[in-house]
């Protein structure tokens, strides 16, 4: 049997540039195993950890922990993916921080050198000294220290000096260590905070919150809307979600910054929240939640899946009692977030009631909430795409059509579960050919006298993909209109008469129109013209017009027919008052 050879140097380039994200983790990783050093000797001394960072390239961490014998230092520092942090039969010990036995690795992204000096607390040993190098070989000695303990000393690389510089030492240790129970100092100066606000005892209630309110400033950049305390305590999870006084999309995933066992994890994690959670950023502390190898980000596992599940819970309940206790702070916060708590409405009953109660849609009444909009009609229809709202809008509220703007994001799956909080409701997409059997016909005397216009129209609109037809509708001041040809939502034969053969016939084509109104005064003249060539122009200037009020994309050959017809008609304009 062989073993493995290791090339040191390829696993720490392995490490710099594949599971790290950056050198600026061996100051963590550095604090990590001085604390899981601590907490294995127990309590009942003076627990510190003290950083000296020289500004010459060296630095150095002493920690009061439990140390090493020699026969530890050969077994877990020479041999790459062991740790300390096991039990005799392999299985991870609860209280440590480190998981994977390569955190000293890390410093080998800053240091050609390290050095470590341990004396174990539990066994009557000498002090060992063990000196590794990047190249992968080391040495171990017989060393000198009073106290159990053990200090590391890091000699930089070339050209990472800056890594070791005491303000950035500092930086570090404050980002990544704020937090832990322990003194931490760096030159003497101390480094952590004490418990997070979220833990501590406050006199009232009002100075909780207004700390909470303060630390929160920090880590958003603006004083939040409001702040909601989160737990779930099968993660051991603590801490508190910031709802963020500004709009953020909804396409950026949210970033929170993750504690495990008050160790910064990352200020950047991602998926500990729903998707819809986008306006809250959250500050966590948890003892059970498991860190992926990099120790940057979580595990996605069963445990993960619950505590998203939880937290999402909680902050719907947030919403919720807002809702129901301070409905003018309820509106403030849908000005800003509206469009997060839409999301939610489409997988979640009690936000729908939210949205259908508070959100305002756009209808052809105004902009009224779906609560009172369907308190008014039993049917209603939407539009899926905002340009044919602005079309027919108008139409509809002369045809009686309750419509609503279906058109911005989230709209049209809400509008489809109306049904769950009025099972009677008739909710239905607008269809173009059942707008048109709305439409009045007109009278025979007026097809007869427009059989001409029509025929000119065919002609004219037939490279467009485009049919005419003669309608009369309010209102009046709307002289064409273009539906497309999608076919009538419902049954042909419902219309009846001469109307069942109409909308039969629009399935069958499935092909636009263009649908001139004759109670507009300008078609009414248009229909007697006798001159063809203005019918033509007016035709394509009509089509371009109809194109235009309804928000629709123009193509080069349809932009080239509007441009022909609007210099056809000057020119015909200036012709007719030239002497």
């Amino acid at each position: 049997m062989r073993n493995f050879s290791v090339d040191l140097r390829g696993v720490v380039d392995l490490l710099s540039r594949h599971l790290y994200s950056s050198p600026r983790v061996y100051v963590r990783e550095l604090l990590q195993n001085a604390v899981d050093a601590i907490t294995a000797r127990g309590g009942g001394w003076d627990a510190a950890i003290r950083i000296r960072a020289r500004g010459d390239g060296e630095l150095q961490i002493h920690d009061t922990g439990i140390g090493l014998t020699e026969a530890q230092v050969h077994r877990l520092l020479a041999t790459i993916g062991n740790s300390s942090k096991r039990d005799e039969l392999g299985f991870a010990r609860h209280d440590f921080l480190g998981q994977f036995g390569i955190g000293l690795l890390s410093c080998f992204l800053v240091a050609d050198e390290i050095e470590v000096v341990t004396k174990s607390a539990v066994e009557d040993a000498p002090a060992v000294v063990w000196r590794g190098h990047a190249d992968g070989h080391y040495t171990v000695r017989e060393g000198r220290r009073e106290q159990a303990g053990t200090t590391v000393t890091l000699r930089a690389r070339r050209d990472f000096e800056h890594w070791l510089e005491p303000s950035t030492v500092m930086e570090l240790a404050r980002h990544y260590g704020a937090l832990l129970p322990y003194d931490i100092r760096v030159n003497g100066e101390p480094v952590t905070e004490g418990p997070p606000p979220w833990e501590r005892e406050w006199p009232t209630e009002r100075e909780r919150r207004r700390a909470l309110l303060q630390y929160g400033t920090r880590i958003v950049g603006a004083e939040p809307f409001d702040v909601i305390d989160l737990a779930v305590p099968e993660a051991g999870l603590r801490g508190v979600a910031y709802v963020l006084p500004h709009q953020t999309s909804p396409g950026e995933p949210a970033r929170h910054r993750v504690y495990l066992k008050r160790m910064l994890l990352s200020d950047r994690a991602e998926q500990i929240t729903p998707e819809w959670a986008f306006f809250v950023r959250c500050v966590l502390d948890s003892e059970e939640l498991r860190p992926t190898a990099s120790r940057e980000q979580l595990y996605d596992d069963e445990l993960l899946d619950r505590t998203r599940e939880a937290l999402g819970g909680q902050l719907r309940g947030w919403l919720l009692r807002l809702a129901a206790t301070e409905p003018e702070r309820l509106r403030a916060f849908l000005a800003v977030h509206g469009l997060g708590v839409k999301a939610m409405a489409t997988r979640d009953v009690e936000m729908l009631r939210v949205v259908d109660e508070w959100i305002a849609f756009q209808t052809s009444e105004g902009e009224i909430p779906l609560s009172r909009f369907r308190a008014r009609h039993r049917t209603i229809r939407y539009t899926a795409q905002d340009e044919e709202f602005q079309q027919f809008a108008g139409i509809a509220a002369a045809q009686g059509i309750a419509l609503v703007n279906g058109g911005y994001a989230y709209d049209v799956e809400i509008l489809e579960r109306l049904r769950l909080l009025d099972p009677d409701l008739d909710v239905r997409r607008l269809e173009p050919a059942e707008l048109a059997t709305r439409l009045d016909p007109v009278g025979p005397d007026v097809a007869f006298a427009a059989r001409d216009f029509l025929r000119i129209a065919e002609r004219a609109l037939a490279g467009h993909g485009c049919e005419p037809a003669l309608r009369a509708f309010a209102p009046a001041t709307l002289p064409v209109l273009y539906l497309e040809g999608t076919g009538p939502a419902a049954d042909p034969q419902e219309a009846g008469g001469v109307w069942a053969q109409f909308a039969a016939d629009t399935v069958e084509r499935a092909r636009p129109m263009l649908v001139f109104n004759h109670r507009n005064p300008l078609i009414a003249r248009l229909t007697g013209t006798v001159n063809t060539e203005v019918v033509v122009l007016a035709v394509e200037a009509l089509y371009g017009y109809a194109l235009l009020a309804g928000r629709r994309p123009m193509r080069p050959e349809d932009v080239a027919a509007v441009n022909r017809a609007f210099l056809g008609l000057v020119e015909h304009a200036v012709h007719r008052e030239t002497p």
